[in-house]
């Protein structure tokens, strides 16, 4: 179950990464378009070669349009594609003074009730963006500049947010395996020491 689980986590992870990737892109690319059209309207550029500064000008060189509203939405997404993973790798950052000298039994007990807690976060995160997307697409909100529907962006985020609870949910079960049992059943789950 695990491995069904990791792998999810994992093709999760993989297009949240793809899409972060793209953002990059579309911000560099609107920097780039933003510089250089601030270059063409410059001095230099109007005194040496006007006539190709204006034809670049009128051909539409600058920023990318509505580079923000595709940034928003890409990087809400990437940040729920990322949250299976961290769950169940255990990568949360984790500051652990006070319990490193406390027995076995205690730390999977309160790592049980922090998966718990967590999983029902990640459930109600899921809920409030389904919520959230039923009014953007019942009142037809778009973006201001590229006039894409809003609920696009919800969706693609409630989808990451529901594989994300649901790693969360398996995450919190086997937590509660292991206190049962006293056996580790989360292989590979050290978590990220802060």
């Amino acid at each position: 179950m695990q491995r069904l689980f990791m792998t999810l986590a994992r093709m999760m992870a993989v297009l949240g990464g793809a899409v972060l990737t793209l953002v990059i892109f579309v911000t560099c690319f609107s920097v780039a378009g933003r510089m250089l059209n601030g270059f063409l309207h410059g001095g230099v550029a109007q005194g040496l070669f006007p006539e190709l500064a204006d034809r670049l000008i009128a051909a539409g060189v600058g920023p990318l349009l509505g580079d923000f509203e595709l940034v928003e939405a890409g990087v809400a997404f990437a940040i729920f594609a990322f949250l299976p993973l961290c769950q169940i790798t255990g990568g949360h950052a984790s500051v652990d003074i006070f319990t490193t000298k406390l027995p076995d039994a205690v730390n999977r007990g309160i790592q049980l009730v922090i998966d718990v807690v967590f999983a029902a976060v990640l459930i109600l995160i899921a809920w409030q963006l389904y919520q959230g997307m039923l009014e953007k697409l019942r009142y037809n909100e778009t973006t201001f500049m590229l006039q894409f529907p809003v609920w696009w962006a919800y969706a693609a985020s409630l989808v990451a947010a529901v594989v994300a609870a649901l790693v969360g949910v398996f995450v919190a079960l086997a937590r509660l395996g292991e206190v049962v049992t006293g056996r580790v059943i989360l292989q590979g789950n050290e978590g990220a020491d802060a």
